[in-house]
């Protein structure tokens, strides 16, 4: 019963608290990406989009990425690392889910 009133909720921004204690139990927010009836996926920090394969100066900074403040394409190697992240994904067990919240609208 529960899992078909998450599948309502697929593709939005949704809090789910669970029975565990500690920091996971302050709850997941994330957008829920699929139920199924042991697990939900809640994507919860979205990942740096994969780079250009044209080329890393395409995406209109002209000066290089070195001028004041700038955090362009060309930003220099040791710009290069950081401006790449990984995302993260939640596996929730339906069975260890307290609480859900969702938007009204």
């Amino acid at each position: 019963m529960l899992t078909r009133h998450l599948c309502d909720f697929v593709g939005e921004t949704v809090t789910i608290f669970t029975t565990s204690g500690g920091p996971s139990g302050c709850g997941f927010t994330g957008v829920l990406l699929d139920v199924n009836p042991c697990f939900v996926r809640l994507l919860t920090k979205m990942g740096t989009p994969p780079t250009n394969p044209l080329a890393e100066n395409i995406c209109g900074d002209f000066d290089g990425g070195y001028g004041p403040g700038s955090k362009g394409c060309g930003g220099g190697i040791s710009d290069k690392h950081q401006r790449f992240r990984p995302g993260s994904v939640c596996d929730i067990p339906v069975n260890k889910i307290a609480s859900f919240c969702h938007n009204a609208v």
